[in-house]
């Protein structure tokens, strides 16, 4: 698998043995983690494989596993192929049904939707200054070393969304012309030169990748609405 979570292989059996003596534990399937902490992608040997080490677990302790789980979203290309092992019969699929994408290569799945979730922030200031900072540079508060692009002078928007909200790096700025420069804590700069006729008060929006979603939603101080056929479903 990935080398996260789990058994080794070697320890399959003996920690098989040791569980079904627990009291009220049934042993219902198998399972492997891949293409999320080392990046593996699934493929028709390591999903035979893990249909081996179900095998011997049946053969050793003489029942049936219901469940082989071998993928999760970064699975769907191999299932579309036509290369997962038939015995291979669950899949935890996440990503892909909430922001439309198989995960392996990052491409949009075929009738989902990738605009589901929509960050708006608001502009909090809006002013002309220079597209490079003054004066000698060094890391920012993360430890980075920013890079900018000589434009002259730029309109810039602070907004009122930050590195503790969201992952910067994994936003699309949805307002044509519009230009993520980069983010403190609690603010995100974005060059809205190009963006049209923006105001303070206005809201840019933003797609998100699965590491902005993640951060956004755990957050506190990012409120989450959902909307049905364009009109706002209030909470039960």
């Amino acid at each position: 698998g990935d080398l996260r979570e789990g058994i080794w292989p070697d320890d399959l059996i003996a920690f098989v043995r040791e569980a079904i003596r627990l009291p009220g534990i049934h042993i219902k399937g198998l399972g492997t983690n891949l293409a999320c902490f080392a990046g593996v992608v699934p493929d028709e040997e390591n999903m035979n494989r893990l249909i081996e080490l179900a095998a011997e677990v049946e053969q050793c302790f003489d029942f049936r596993l219901e469940w082989i789980s071998g993928v999760n979203s970064s699975g769907l290309e191999l299932i579309a192929a036509g290369g997962m092992p038939a015995r291979v019969n669950h899949a935890r699929i996440g990503e892909a049904i909430l922001l439309g994408r198989e995960t392996t290569h990052r491409k949009p799945w075929p009738d989902t939707n990738q605009d589901a979730f929509i960050l708006y922030a608001e502009v909090l200031e809006l002013k002309v200054k220079p597209s490079i900072p003054l004066g000698n540079r060094s890391e920012d508060a993360f430890g980075k070393q920013p890079e900018f692009e000589q434009r002259g002078e730029v309109l810039r928007a602070l907004l009122n969304v930050g590195r503790e909200d969201i992952d910067v790096e994994g936003l699309t700025p949805q307002d044509a012309g519009a230009v993520i420069l980069g983010a403190s804590s609690g603010y995100l700069v974005v060059d809205v030169t190009d963006a049209g006729s923006i105001r303070v008060g206005d809201t840019l929006s933003f797609s998100l990748n699965y590491a902005a979603l993640l951060r956004a939603m755990t957050s506190a101080y990012v409120k989450k609405h959902a909307y049905q056929g364009g009109a706002l479903v209030e909470e039960q």
